[in-house]
C-alpha cells in the first residue's frame, strides 16, 4: 500500500475487523447485506444488537450517504461510519449525532483507526424490519425456545408479526442477534431443502364420483 495514494475500501475491511474485535469482543461480521434500498458494507453482530457500518474510503462520495443512513437506521440497533481522513473534518455533518463515527488514517502503511465519537443507540430501529434479517429455520427456532406454536403451515410475515407480539423487545433483540451469531451460509442451500420437504402441504386426495 503506497503512503501516495488514498486508502481503498479493500485496504481497510480486515483492520477495520481486527480493531473492532478489540473494542468489542465476541462479535461477527456479515458483509454486504441488502437492507431496503440499500446494501450495508458491514452488519456487526454482538451479544445484544445489531450494528450497522457504512464505509466511505477516501475514493468514496457522500453522494448515496443520506439515503443508506436511512436503511440502517430502520433495520439496526446502533450505527458506524467509518471515514478516510479526506472525510474526518465534515462527516460529523452529514450523520445524526446518534451515529458512531471511526475516523481511519494511514501509519506506516497501514490503516490506523480511532473512534472520534460512540456510537449511541438508534430510536429509529424497527423490530418488525430488523427481524426480516432472519430465516425462516431461524424463526422457527425461536418460535421453539419461546414455548411457542410452530405455525407450520403460516406465511414468514404471520410469524414475524407473532414473535414481536409474543417476545419481549429486549429478549427478542438478543435471540436476534443469537441465530444471527450461529448461521451458518455453508449449509443453507441443504436447510432450504429440508425445510421445504418438512413444510410441504399434503395434497387433498380427490373423491371419486360413483357413476
Amino acid at each position: 500500500m503506497s503512503a501516495k495514494e488514498p486508502l481503498k475500501d479493500r485496504d481497510i475491511r480486515e483492520p477495520l475487523f481486527l480493531f473492532l474485535e478489540e473494542e468489542y469482543g465476541k462479535v461477527r461480521f456479515i458483509e454486504e447485506k441488502t437492507m431496503g434500498r440499500s446494501r450495508a458494507d458491514v452488519l456487526m453482530v454482538t451479544d445484544d444488537a445489531l450494528c450497522g457500518i457504512e464505509i466511505k474510503s477516501d475514493a468514496d462520495t457522500y453522494q448515496r450517504l443520506a439515503s443508506q443512513v436511512k436503511d440502517y437506521d430502520r433495520f439496526c440497533d446502533r450505527n458506524y461510519v467509518a471515514v478516510g481522513s479526506s472525510h474526518a473534518m465534515h462527516i460529523e455533518e452529514h450523520v445524526p449525532p446518534h451515529w458512531g463515527i471511526i475516523t481511519i488514517d494511514e501509519t506506516d502503511g497501514a490503516a490506523d483507526f480511532y473512534i472520534l465519537r460512540p456510537p449511541a443507540e438508534n430510536p429509529h430501529c424497527n423490530d418488525a424490519l430488523k427481524i426480516r434479517l432472519l430465516w425462516r429455520r431461524e424463526l422457527n427456532h425461536l418460535l421453539e425456545i419461546n414455548g411457542l406454536p410452530a405455525y407450520r403451515w403460516e406465511s414468514k410475515p404471520f410469524v414475524e408479526k407473532k414473535l414481536i407480539e409474543k417476545v419481549p423487545s429486549e429478549l427478542l433483540r438478543q435471540q436476534i442477534c443469537a441465530e444471527l451469531f450461529e448461521r451458518d451460509y455453508n449449509t443453507i442451500e441443504e436447510e432450504i431443502q429440508t425445510y421445504r420437504k418438512e413444510h410441504r402441504r399434503p395434497r387433498k386426495r380427490r373423491r371419486k364420483v360413483l357413476k
